[in-house]
């Protein structure tokens, strides 16, 4: 197995002042998203709002990587690169996906919704689509626990987005993190081999855990940039992920982008 770094309690209260920092600035851009605006703009809203927090943007410590988060939408999947030229539409899905390096600790959050529409038919078929990644993603929580293991987490995220109908992408994970943005384990969105092969929950865990699905079949494909990727049959995709810790009587979400939403 690869090694699993254990967080001490103090760390992972640096972690959650991290997290506090990036959960509010995401729901706080997404609260502010309309048509007519472009993704790059979007990603320059980040930025300021996490220097001005005294943290730093993740994602520029990223080799080659020149941003501050990813803003996708419709059927890009993961890691789209923010444009001048991807203008907002109303029905749009829109992806956000951000991190903070905030006293020499990570944390990664993300969060999908649907750009305002007045096409009442649109907006309920992408709600039900969305509801089953937030869904998936409480459960997924839910099974962080001391005692379980990886593989019910990936089971929770599995079974969830499969009886709703639709697709967990199966080549992108969640992963660990800390003082590295990406850390073991990585965390599939489906169950890999039998659960009793996959790493144990320990308490001191920090984990990004990510649903990452598809509204048709499972597979991607990279776009040209290099980063983004996208659904290969030009379906929608859905991204939800928050910085949880594996305490020792159950799982704390750090980042709270769902809870700050509400």
């Amino acid at each position: 197995m690869p090694k699993i770094i254990l967080k001490s309690p103090e760390e992972i209260a640096i972690a959650a002042e991290g997290g506090e920092i990036l959960g509010r600035i995401i729901s706080e851009v997404l609260k502010r998203v309309r048509p007519g605006l472009n993704t790059l703009e979007i990603n320059d809203w980040i930025e300021e709002k996490v220097i001005k927090s005294g943290a730093e943007p993740s994602f520029k410590l990223v080799p080659r990587y020149h941003w501050a988060s990813c803003v996708g939408t419709n059927d890009e999947v993961v890691h789209s690169i923010p444009r001048k030229d991807r203008i907002i539409r109303e029905g749009d899905l829109l992806k956000i996906d951000a991190g903070v390096f905030w006293k020499g600790f990570h944390t990664d959050a993300s969060w999908t919704v649907i750009v305002q529409t007045a096409n009442s038919k649109q907006q309920i078929a992408k709600s039900r689509f969305l509801d089953a990644g937030k869904e998936a993603l409480e459960k997924a929580i839910e099974a962080a626990r001391p005692g379980n293991r990886i593989g019910n987490i990936s089971l929770a995220i599995q079974q969830t987005i499969e009886k709703a109908g639709y697709r967990p992408v199966k080549v992108l994970t969640g992963h660990g993190i800390g003082r590295r943005l990406h850390e073991e384990p990585l965390i599939p969105c489906i169950l890999k081999g039998s659960l009793e092969t996959t790493e144990l929950l320990l308490p001191g865990m920090l984990l990004a855990i990510e649903v990452i699905y598809n509204q048709g079949k499972a597979e991607v494909v990279m776009e040209d940039d290099g980063w983004t990727i996208s659904t290969k049959d030009g379906k929608m995709s859905g991204l939800f992920e928050e910085t949880i810790a594996v305490g020792e009587n159950g799982p704390l979400t750090l980042t709270r982008v769902g809870g700050f939403l509400c």
